[in-house]
């Protein structure tokens, strides 16, 4: 992951415009494959954003929360991007392994929290950008160390069927399409589907998470005779079945609402992504130029689909919860949040977005807050008991600082 630049002082985080429900904007877009009319079903659906190791960490607190709580059972669909899907995918493979008694799966420290911190504390994105210098494919390097230290040679068939649904995100460089990796199909709506594929969950998460300009491309070689006939819109075709070109899901969808927000009526929404802040000399070269430029560009997004998720909920048009990196614990008013305050929180948030290797007490502080936030949130707004207070953070002597 590339690194983000903060405010100084810790980027405000915007309220909720005030929406005419008359003419919302979804969050989404809709493709030529999709009924905008047809109501979503009944489900819940939780999205995990980007955000590298910081994200990767913070999804974890909130899932900690989550199943204690007793609602990880409940989720009929994880959609992830790039630091999300990390934590989404060993989720994922080690679903069956869970040993849930009365919705609570007794064993998450051992099956999700403990790999997650392993890879952690590695540093495993320098040696793989100077490969990728040297030979090209830092992606595929990056690919090697999630087999590595998580997934083995694990594939897509390796995740749950029927329920939760795991949907890995990229982006697809060449039809510019969102390029969606499940235990039942991979599919790019332009270039066509893949039925029950066999891609390694390694390569796949390594997909998800490609950050340009330095982990990016993905580079897939694809058999052509793979893509079940007609279930592409114009693109169906070589190069595109065969060379597949992909990038960072974030690029496409920061949130992972894509593939959610259209299906299911409840939506939670974890996002520890970044914020990009106002730089007094502003590089004038044309390279640095362009980067920065681009980052106006997905700071603006980000800003604008966060806004649309929030109008969404104030329409009624779904129900859900968010909760934020950059969060003030104290704007959901619940009953005895644990105790968060703001300036070191705002520390946490600004943790670098690359995959390098945190020590043990930054580890410990990024779940605590993820942890804290998402209870916030879900006793505000995701149908959670008021009175359901946590116990204490899941690494109490450190809190979040």
């Amino acid at each position: 992951m590339a690194e983000e630049k903060t405010e100084p002082e810790g980027p405000k985080v915007d309220a909720a415009p005030e929406v005419d429900c008359g003419i919302t904007t979804p969050p989404v877009e809709f493709i030529a494959t999709d009924d905008p009319t047809k109501p979503p079903r009944k489900g819940i659906a939780l999205c995990l954003s980007g955000g590298g190791y910081r994200a990767m960490l913070f999804h974890v607190g909130a899932l900690i929360r989550l199943n204690q709580l007793g609602l990880l059972t409940k989720i009929d669909r994880i959609s992830s991007v790039s630091g999300g899907s990390i934590t989404a995918g060993v989720l994922g493979l080690n679903w069956k392994k869970l040993d849930f008694q009365n919705g609570t799966a007794k064993n998450l420290q051992a099956e999700l929290v403990d790999p997650i911190r392993k890879l952690a504390a590695k540093t495993i994105d320098v040696f793989s950008v100077l490969e990728g210098l040297v030979a090209g494919g830092a992606a595929n390097r990056i690919a090697h160390e999630y087999r590595t230290y998580l997934f083995d040679n694990a594939t897509l068939q390796d995740l749950p069927d029927p329920k939760p649904r795991f949907v890995i995100n990229a982006t697809n460089v060449q039809s510019k399409a969102l390029c969606r990796f499940s235990r039942p199909f991979m599919w790019d709506w332009r270039v066509g589907k893949i039925e029950n594929p066999k891609i390694e969950l390694a390569v796949a998460v390594a997909a998800s998470s490609a950050f340009p300009p330095v982990l990016s491309p993905l580079e897939l070689r694809l058999d052509p005779n793979d893509f079940a006939p007609n279930t592409g819109k114009g693109l169906q075709r070589e190069p595109f079945t065969s060379d597949v070109i992909l990038t960072d899901g974030g690029v496409y969808d920061n949130l992972g609402l894509e593939t959610a927000w259209k299906d299911y009526d409840t939506i939670w929404v974890s996002d520890a992504g970044g914020m990009y802040a106002p730089e007094e000399h502003p590089h004038r070269d044309p390279v640095r130029h362009t980067l920065r430029i681009l980052d106006l560009l997905d700071n603006q997004v980000r800003s604008l689909r966060k806004r649309q998720l929030i109008g969404s909920y104030k329409c009624k048009i779904r129900k859900g919860a968010y909760w934020s990196i950059w969060e003030d614990i104290a704007t959901f008013s619940v009953a005895t949040p644990l105790g968060c305050p703001v300036a070191k929180t705002q520390k946490i948030a600004k943790i670098d977005t690359r995959l390098e290797g945190l020590d043990s007490e930054d580890q410990e502080k990024i779940i605590n807050w993820g942890y804290a936030i998402s209870d916030a949130a879900m006793r505000k707004y995701g149908g959670v008991e008021p009175e359901q207070e946590p116990p204490q953070f899941p690494y109490p002597a450190v809190g979040v600082g």
